[in-house]
């Protein structure tokens, strides 16, 4: 078996070649070839091969038009292929070298290659702003790659332009760009790459290069390992966060819809509307589907979806029924979550350690793991997790209630700073799915708190636009009206294109008017029962207490954070300032 030598001339490409480079070691790697790869970049040589290179016992493949052409390395190569070819399929280049070929002569065209066809789906959780910015990060990157591209954008309305059957089948490569789990039953047979959705938004051309170097292949659905390919595979690899995204992406519905039909109860019906003397009417109607039936949902849907997320779908009836059981525990939204990951991990666990003949695998996921994932959940969930849960719930809803003074600023300093230090990321998230969980268990403060927090930053850039012309640049000053729109719906990436300028300066002092507002939201014991809509949901009578108090903490923390950002953040240098 010949050693392989591979030339990869990137040239300014540089990333593209490097990713060649291990896409090609890894082929090698699985094919049991001996592989030596030399990339030449504007930068200099990486590894380079010696001179004379290739010997008897070697084959020279050349990979690339980057930089000066080289005659003589080309007249000694077995094969001559583009990147975009390499990345598309690595087993091939190599295995294509043990086809007889003539050797490419000076002059010679490379070898043709098809642009490999790409799909993607992109979510976030809440499904509203990175959902689209990351397909239109995906969108832009394969436009200027030139290759053929289509985007399903699973937002909070359900899947926009879905992909068709034969869309996919046609696909060369899948890309999931989400922070939380896609089902992929449908991509069977497909190589598949997932990611987050941040890396599209920020560096779309560098996901496609990885998702074209890095996919593997998603196992059939039903197969034996298709639960385990549901959360691994290359890219990055689910962790808790994103099965706890996935999980809150899919209890928001039943908190909005029941927040919004109980603030309705109490619209109509007073503070009353919930008590017995109030049977029959529409107040304590709406008021029973908001709370009994919207609110009741809430928490088997965070577990059954974070169990989904973990181990597909035999996961989905163990964690809700975790999930029912922890409620009924009164063990509220931690229960959910304990119970959820309980159910995912103890499912997914089976999948891997029971072993069954082909005639029996159909059996695994509509009898085996469902049965014993509810079992072993249910059990943990009654004997071990209930009771310290619903104690630890407790105290933490009694200590939230009872907060005044100092601790009411600071957990709204807390939240505040949270929504605006990542815009949309883990640290904001994780500040929302904890005050969307404390809903269900009556606690509205911190969800009134993180809202006025969130839709500070975004308004607080389009104020400063104003206000500072000097600071921003056209395009800047243009995209405040959109930031101002975002802010209004509470959807914070709106302020992402300003930070990125400038994050050191800009981001801290956006967290400043987020930590304002949302001290002060606290201090007034503003509640808020729907977890999102920004300034649209408080015209609803009930939706939000002390709405006065709301609206000053608005702008006081928007006007902190427009002043700080024009008195912290750098002039851009501009063209005329260069001539």
């Amino acid at each position: 078996m010949k050693r392989i030598l591979a030339v990869i001339q990137a040239g300014e490409e540089s990333v593209t070649g490097v990713l060649a480079g291990e896409a090609l070691r890894r082929a090698a790697r699985e094919t049991g070839r001996p592989l030596d790869v030399e990339i030449r970049t504007a930068q200099g040589t990486l590894n380079p091969l010696p001179a004379d290179a290739p010997g008897e016992d070697e084959v020279l493949l050349l990979v690339g038009t980057g930089g000066q052409p080289d005659e003589a390395l080309a007249a000694r190569a077995s094969r001559h292929l583009t990147l975009e070819s390499v990345l598309a399929d690595p087993g091939r280049a190599i295995t294509d070298l043990d086809r007889p070929t003539d050797a490419v002569r000076p002059g010679a065209a490379p070898q043709a290659a098809r642009p490999p066809r790409i799909v993607a789906v992109t979510s976030c959780p809440t499904g509203i702003a990175h959902t689209f910015m990351a397909a239109e990060g995906l969108q832009e990157a394969a436009r200027q790659l030139g290759y053929p591209f289509r985007v399903e954008t699973q937002g909070s309305v359900g899947a926009g332009n879905p992909l068709t059957e034969q869309e996919i089948a046609d696909a060369d490569v899948v890309v999931i760009a989400a922070d939380r789990e896609v089902d992929r039953g449908r991509f069977g047979g497909k190589r598949v790459y997932a990611t987050g959705a941040k890396p599209a938004i920020t560096g779309g051309a560098a996901v496609i290069a990885k998702a074209l170097a890095e996919a593997t292949v998603q196992p059939a659905a039903g197969s034996a390992s298709a639960g385990a390919s549901q959360s691994s595979g290359k890219g990055e690899r689910a962790g808790p966060y994103k099965h706890l995204m996935t999980g809150v992406s899919f209890m928001l519905p039943f908190v909005v819809s029941g927040g919004l039909l109980i603030a309705l109860a109490f619209a109509l019906g007073g503070i009353h509307a919930n008590d017995a003397s109030s049977d029959g009417t529409l107040a304590h109607t709406l008021f029973t589907i908001g709370a009994k039936a919207g609110f009741a949902l809430m928490v088997p849907a965070l577990a059954g979806y974070i169990a989904f997320s973990v181990a597909d779908r035999p996961g989905l009836a163990p964690g809700m029924i975790g999930g029912i059981l922890a409620a009924n525990l009164n063990a509220g939204f931690l229960g959910g979550i304990a119970a959820g990951f309980v159910a995912g991990y103890a499912v997914d666990g089976l999948n891997r350690l029971i072993q069954l003949p082909k005639t029996l695998q159909g059996l695994k996921p509509i009898l085996i793991l469902p049965l014993l994932g509810t079992l072993i959940t249910g059990l943990l969930t009654v004997y071990a997790i209930g009771q310290p849960v619903a104690a630890l719930m407790a105290f933490l809803t009694d200590w939230l209630r009872d907060m005044q003074g100092s601790s009411a600023i600071l957990l709204g300093l807390i939240l505040g700073a949270m929504s605006a230090f990542d815009m949309g990321g883990p640290v904001n998230k994780a500040g929302y799915a904890f005050s969307v969980g404390l809903i269900a268990s009556a606690v509205y403060t911190p969800m009134a708190a993180t809202m006025v927090a969130g839709m500070v930053p975004p308004l607080a850039a389009a104020l400063a636009t104003r206000l500072f012309h000097a600071r921003f640049t056209a395009e800047e000053r243009e995209a405040g009206a959109t930031a101002a729109v975002l802010g209004l719906a509470f959807i914070t990436e709106g302020a992402i294109p300003f930070a990125a300028r400038d994050p050191l300066r800009v981001i801290p002092a956006m967290m400043a008017g987020s930590a304002t507002a949302g001290a002060i939201s606290m201090v007034a014991g503003v509640e808020l029962k729907v977890p999102h809509g920004g300034i649209f949901v408080l015209p609803i009578p009930g939706a939000v207490t002390h709405l006065a108090a709301y609206v000053v903490a608005l702008l006081a923390g928007t006007v902190v954070s427009a002043v700080l950002i024009g008195l912290l953040m750098r002039t851009p240098v501009r063209a005329e300032k260069m001539a």
